[in-house]
């Protein structure tokens, strides 16, 4: 999969499965460009250009969009997310509605952004990263569910609507992989518990997710669009 003289727009790039990414892209030859939500954040050389972006902040996710109107992406990656879990009840209506600004709002400009050039091109690919949570869902994930729901419900939309113009979307439903943020809020005894649960009997690496993300955007897949993909190590099926 080469994906030279191509440029690819990865939000929440400077860690994690956003950093796979955008690290997976340049080694097969695109310029990458990628979002951090610090300007102190480590943002080295796993991007060609970086971008600061607070998606908290509305003004911030309107530029962002110009900015992705400008630069004509080739494929649009929508990574960045938050999640906050809480009892129904109990949710705030500021956390509710900051999770649907990041999760489901931003992408939904940037993909409005990065359409009208896939359509002069007939050519585009969108993978926004969804969640299992997007698929199935459980106590104290309703802010975060709704919007991988939405997200997914949005993708789908989307890809009804351009598939047509060469334009290729789909969603990703990530389920328990072993990154920082993962080993930091779980340690290593949450790890192995959850690991239990998963039918594959551990969490997956980051560039798993690269390595599909690849592959749905490259020239080889002509005819996988509007799906919700589930790379759970088979959790969200048994």
């Amino acid at each position: 999969m080469s994906f030279s003289g191509k440029k690819v727009f990865v939000t929440g790039a400077s860690r994690g499965i956003g950093r796979a990414i955008a690290q997976a892209f340049r080694s097969k030859g695109a310029w990458v460009i990628g979002t951090c939500t610090s300007e102190s954040s480590e943002v080295d050389d796993v991007c060609d250009e970086w971008v600061y972006a607070n998606f908290l902040d509305f003004e911030n996710v309107k530029i962002c969009a110009d900015f992705i109107r400008d630069a004509k992406p080739d494929v649009l990656v929508n990574n960045a997310g938050i999640n906050k879990i809480a009892p129904f009840v109990d949710i705030p209506w500021e956390d509710f509605q900051s999770i649907q600004q990041v999760n489901v709002f931003a992408p939904f400009l940037f993909c409005q952004a990065a359409i009208p050039a896939m359509i002069q091109r007939n050519w585009g690919r969108i993978v926004n990263v969804s969640s299992i949570w997007g698929k199935i869902s459980k106590e104290y994930r309703a802010s975060y569910s709704t919007s991988k729901f939405a997200l997914d419900g949005m993708t789908l939309a989307l890809a009804a609507e351009h598939s047509a113009n060469g334009i290729i979307a789909n969603c990703i439903a990530p389920g328990f992989f072993d990154t920082e943020l993962t080993r930091r809020v779980l340690g290593e005894e949450g790890i192995q518990s959850i690991a239990k649960e998963v039918p594959a009997n551990r969490l997956g690496q980051v560039d798993e997710i690269a390595r599909l993300v690849l592959w749905l955007a490259c020239d080889e897949n002509t005819y996988i669009t509007g799906q919700n993909i589930a790379i759970d190590g088979g959790f969200t099926r048994v």
